[in-house]
């Protein structure tokens, strides 16, 4: 899968490489990874130095119930209904008479009834293979926030609350007690 765009953009897209850096915390929520990415943009670390990396892909699908006919043939009909109403529009737009409204809703019907044919054909041919409707989702076990290593002990400071230091002129080198003379 590609991010790539119809229209061009000014910048260069960079190819997809994994960031370079020092793991600065591991989080087990994509919730948590973030919420430490925003304490960082509060006290204005420079987030772009920032990346969230998931680790340990996982691939989930939650079934969310049963296929039945009634419910594909409602699924379909709703579907079409919205097909024949975009139809039924661009007539009632492009008609020459004013009065064709009844166009739209006859389109509506129209669509809805095909909609719900096709609807149930296609899970009468396909009934055997898949009898659940279920959605899908690709997660991390664990997420990583990466940073440049010249930033990860300012970024490990912010993050357990302390605030940074100001930079201060060096101190003095330590010099050595006097000798007592005898």
């Amino acid at each position: 899968m590609s991010n790539q765009s119809l229209f061009p953009r000014r910048r260069p897209v960079l190819p997809p490489v994994l960031p370079r850096g020092e793991v600065l915390a591991t989080y087990s929520t994509y919730a948590d990874a973030q919420s430490a990415v925003d304490t960082l943009a509060k006290a204005d670390f420079p987030v772009k130095q920032l990346a969230i990396v998931g680790n340990d892909l996982k691939s989930v699908e939650r079934v969310t119930g049963k296929l039945t006919y009634g419910r594909v043939a409602l699924a379909g009909a709703a579907s079409g209904a919205w097909l024949g109403i975009f139809f039924g529009i661009l007539f009632f737009l492009f008609s020459p008479t004013g009065s064709s409204l009844p166009f739209v809703f006859a389109a509506l019907i129209m669509g809805a009834g095909f909609g719900m044919l096709l609807g149930i054909a296609s899970y009468a041919i396909n009934r055997r293979r898949r009898d659940f409707t279920s959605t899908m989702q690709v997660i991390a076990t664990s997420y990583q926030i990466i940073v440049d290593v010249e930033l990860v002990n300012r970024a490990r400071n912010l993050l357990s609350g302390f605030r940074e230091a100001e930079p201060t002129a060096p101190a003095a080198p330590p010099v050595d007690p006097p000798v007592p003379s005898e």
